[in-house]
């Protein structure tokens, strides 16, 4: 694995690292007290390229590898990891999905919108009652002719409310487990379907999360993603992925975290000298130091697995599940380091742990991470 950065990659991330200065660092505050990002900063995403980014450029993609795509979400999660969400859905768990599994019309149909930041995509899989067990899914979908008929409900759904076109999951036939769920593009208009805004959330506050409601919704079966039957290795392939832009995610945070730390301790005097001289204080910092690095890198290495080709499945479990519980040390460390002014939301630190509270549990709960690791050494399913 080359751990030197190319030109085109340092220039993302400079790229990367203004956008997040201009666009979106005078702004946190406030769309973290207003429960939402203003959503022109979509179309801004697109326009600078990070909707696009990995997406072969005949579907209107920017191209790029893996690494750049990692060094764009740490930056977007450093500076807000509600808009770092907004990228890691509509591109990472919807646009790449299509890209890998759908058929050329569906490829045409949505991906330049997708990219362009003009159509956004959610991702329907987590239910009221079905969240780890995703296999036990509820959400029917029967044929009739030359549709399906949709009834069902899904919850915690990033850009619920935002999107233009959910990639659905739900069940086609009565067999058991994950075998009988199929994939849909689902476009929100539809009628029959419906979404509510869930307000009052710890951590990324900004993000539009919703449920999401189907009552008797018709898809035509030209909607179909893959195979039938398909949706749940369809759905696997899409979170693995995912969980090493989450994964990056959390090294931001954990860099934001770092940075404030820092930043903080050589202002703040108490005892007629600064706290940053203090030996405890280093060692918070250093601690999360530590932690910044190492999950960085194994990020870096999910990254170059895929983009060589190889099975990464694993490894972004272990990164996503690494670099989660890292970004709350880190924050958590922040803020001791902070004190009192940590708990009020003018300074950084009390976001940085509510979004990374959030990180430990979607896209996979750190359980189930554990699990799956465990899974892969040993041979044996605990789940």
């Amino acid at each position: 694995m080359n751990l030197e950065l190319g030109e085109e990659q340092e220039a993302v991330r400079q790229l990367a690292k203004d956008f997040v200065a201009r666009e979106i660092a005078p702004h946190v505050v406030e769309w973290d007290r207003a429960e939402s990002v203003d959503k022109s900063i979509v179309k801004k995403l697109g326009s600078v390229g990070f909707l696009g980014l990995t997406v072969p450029e005949e579907y209107g993609g920017s191209g790029g590898d893996h690494l750049a795509y990692c060094l764009v979400t740490e930056e977007l999660g450093r500076g807000d990891s509600s808009v770092r969400g907004i990228v890691s859905v509509s591109l990472g768990l919807v646009a790449k999905t299509i890209a890998a599994w759908g058929d050329e019309k569906q490829k045409r149909h949505w991906l330049p919108g997708l990219t362009a930041g003009e159509v956004i995509g959610c991702f329907g899989l987590t239910e009221p009652g079905t969240g780890s067990d995703a296999g036990n899914l509820t959400t029917r979908a029967v044929r009739d002719g030359d549709n399906y008929v949709v009834n069902g409900s899904k919850m915690f759904i990033t850009n619920g409310t935002w999107a233009d076109v959910v990639l659905l999951f739900a069940r086609t036939d009565d067999t058991p487990g994950h075998k009988g769920i199929s994939a849909f593009l689902v476009p929100t208009d539809t009628p029959g379907l419906s979404r509510r805004t869930i307000h009052g959330k710890l951590g990324l506050r900004g993000q539009a999360t919703a449920e999401v409601v189907l009552e008797d919704v018709r898809v035509p079966a030209s909607a179909l993603l893959g195979p039938e039957g398909k949706g749940f290795a369809i759905a696997m392939s899409a979170l693995a992925k995912g969980r090493m832009s989450v994964a990056a995610g959390c090294v931001g945070i954990a860099q934001a975290a770092l940075d404030a730390a820092v930043g903080y301790a050589g202002e703040r005097e108490q005892f007629g000298k600064s706290i940053a001289s203090h030996q405890l204080v280093q060692e918070l910092i250093s601690d999360i130091s530590v932690d910044v690095d190492a999950a960085r890198l194994l990020t870096w290495r999910v990254a170059d697995l895929i983009d060589r080709g190889e099975d990464f499945a694993t490894a972004a479990s272990k990164a996503k599940l690494f670099a989660s519980e890292a970004a709350v040390r880190a924050a958590s460390n922040a803020l001791q380091v902070f004190g009192g002014y940590g708990c009020i939301d003018e300074y950084p630190v009390g976001k940085l742990l509510r979004d990374a509270r959030v990180m430990t549990l979607y896209e996979g709960t750190s359980q189930i991470q554990k699990l799956i690791i465990g899974r892969a050494l040993t041979g044996v399913s605990a789940f």
